[in-house]
């Protein structure tokens, strides 16, 4: 009976993780395809973008089977299923998630530093003419080993830094040599692996301050505002092409009276020139807009018309309130680190919540009731997606000042398309760390509770004390064979230095987020082709997009 329950159990959890991880994969095909150059789109790059953004959220996706595996070996009253009784079969289970995050975050390293490197820098050289195949791949090998050294690097910094405390001053170097490998066989590897996914989880709490901040009040701001109208823009551009026009004929009529133009005026009429090619790709894509199927079909139902915008308004008005949910609970999160953690040593880790945390509180209501948790969880994962795509966008891919690529409709490059699974993988990665923030209580025990014995003096006419079970909310105080800690938890919180960085990079989340707002808010509408035409575009790229 009990090996029944068990395999039910464990085949519910892992149904539903096959089912989302079916859902992804479509996802991320049909988000890749969207983005994707027409003309220079390529297999390798299309697979490699697609597979390395379905393996982040694929890690994401893992963290509720976790989190519901452990919680749903006890009962609400606090004692164990009769199938997990035996420390051996929890064991078992625990294992089975721990490898799962071992392939996971093993496939991560090798996308990041070896496959995404060595496929972005294969195409950067194809964009030499004179470059044969073999070059490419020697080339792109060559920057690849690069990256190789650093992950090797990581890996080993993570194998060796002890975690206990080390032998005394006395001890001899064969001591210290051997309890070096005593700690890294120990391990198992688990401290490298956290070490090197920490490093990355730390570049992408950067992507995530940068981007995801800004796009989590651009995503919902845009969707209340709405987009200019169509055939305004079509007029108010044809005004500014007549009036470029005329000041290009001004300045060339000097010319015809015998007058050389100045060095000023020449330069003030190829910034006029460029400036009309500029209106004139406008216009055109303005063209596009307006005989598009979407428009015509607007047009026709426009007694409807108002009803779309009024759920768009009410779409962006749940965003913007789940966004302010998020930095609320954030907000708590990091001042009950504040009030009652040990500090900076420690790595600001609260053991449970001391401050009523609004997300967490629906999280551990929402658990017993498998798979709403995981739904829940699933859609918190793909908010911080398309809010990071958001931002990119609208933002696109910067190195310090100077804007690296321009994430748009049909017109990415394929190494701009690499760049960008690249930081939203990084991102996802974060994801982990940012939920944890969000929930605590969740993340490291589910709904887990623990049975506690004590004694009462007995009412009855016999002396003498009888026995009480009192049901507690798993937390530190909790013994040690009562309370499973989720994998994830210890993934995350190996090292506590990283952990300190993260706290601080959770005050710098909310405010670039604040400071989104109010920069979204004083924006005005949209343009109808926002990001579409910009003044370095070359007319090969635009041809692409009309055609």
């Amino acid at each position: 009976m009990a090996a029944q329950s068990l395999l039910s159990e464990s085949v519910l959890g892992w149904s539903i993780f096959t089912f989302i991880l079916l859902i992804i994969l479509v996802f991320c095909w049909v988000y890749i395809r969207k983005f994707q150059s027409r003309q220079e789109s390529e297999v390798v790059s299309t697979i490699t973008a697609i597979c390395a953004l379905a393996i982040a959220l694929i890690t994401s996706a893992l963290l509720p089977v976790d989190i519901f595996l452990v919680s749903f070996m006890k009962f609400p009253n606090g004692t164990y299923k009769e199938w997990a009784a035996n420390n051996e079969t929890r064991g078992q289970i625990e294992d089975t998630v721990l490898y799962g995050y071992y392939t996971l975050y093993s496939i991560i390293l090798f996308c990041v530093f070896l496959w995404i490197p060595f496929v972005y820098f294969y195409y950067e050289e194809r964009d030499d003419d004179n470059m044969n195949k073999c070059s490419q791949v020697k080339n792109a090998l060559k920057y690849t080993i690069g990256f190789a050294i650093v992950c090797v690097v990581l890996l080993l910094i993570g194998a060796f830094v002890p975690l206990e405390a080390p032998p005394s001053q006395n001890s001899t170097q064969w001591e210290k040599v051997q309890y070096l490998f005593e700690e890294l066989g120990s391990s198992h590897g688990l401290p490298a692996l956290s070490f090197s996914i920490s490093s990355l989880t730390l570049i992408g709490m950067l992507a995530v301050i940068t981007y995801t901040a800004y796009g989590m009040s651009v995503l919902p701001l845009n969707l209340i505002k709405g987009t200019r109208s169509v055939a305004y823009e079509r007029l108010e551009n044809t005004e500014d092409i007549d009036d470029v026009e005329h000041q290009i004929e001004n300045l060339k009529s000097k010319c015809k009276d015998g007058r050389p133009l100045s060095s000023r005026d020449r330069h003030n009429l190829q910034e006029l020139e460029g400036k009309l090619q500029v209106l004139r790709r406008r216009g055109r894509h303005l063209e596009i807009a307006e005989r598009n199927c979407c428009t015509k079909v607007g047009s026709a139902l426009r007694p409807f018309k108002q009803q779309t915008s009024s759920v768009k308004i009410l779409l962006g008005v749940f965003f913007i309130l789940v966004a302010l949910l998020f930095t609320v609970a954030l907000f708590i999160s990091n001042l009950d680190k504040a009030l009652h953690s040990a500090g900076i040593s420690s790595g600001f880790i609260v053991f449970g919540t001391n401050l009523t945390n609004p997300l967490n509180e629906l999280l551990l209501a929402l658990q017993p009731v498998f798979p709403l948790d995981y739904i829940l969880i699933t859609v918190i994962t793909m908010y911080f997606v398309f809010t990071s795509m958001a931002g990119i966008r609208n933002m696109g891919i910067w190195f310090f000042w100077i804007r690296l690529y321009k994430i748009r409709p049909k017109r990415t490059r394929p190494q701009a398309l690499l760049f960008l699974c690249m930081i939203l993988l990084l991102i996802v990665l974060h994801t982990s760390y940012m939920i944890y923030s969000l929930a605590p209580q969740y993340v490291m025990y589910g709904s887990q509770k623990y049975l506690v014995q004590s004694q009462m003096p007995s009412a009855g006419p016999t002396s003498g004390n009888a026995t009480f079970g009192t049901t507690r909310i798993c937390d530190a105080d909790a013994p040690e064979d009562q309370c499973i800690v989720t994998r994830s938890y210890l993934f995350l919180h190996k090292f506590w230095f990283f952990s300190t960085i993260y706290y601080f990079g959770n005050w710098a989340f909310i405010a670039a987020f604040l400071v989104g707002l109010v920069v979204s808010c004083c924006r005005g509408k949209k343009s109808v082709i926002e990001g579409e035409v910009e003044a370095d575009d070359s007319d090969v790229s635009d041809d692409e997009y009309v055609h």
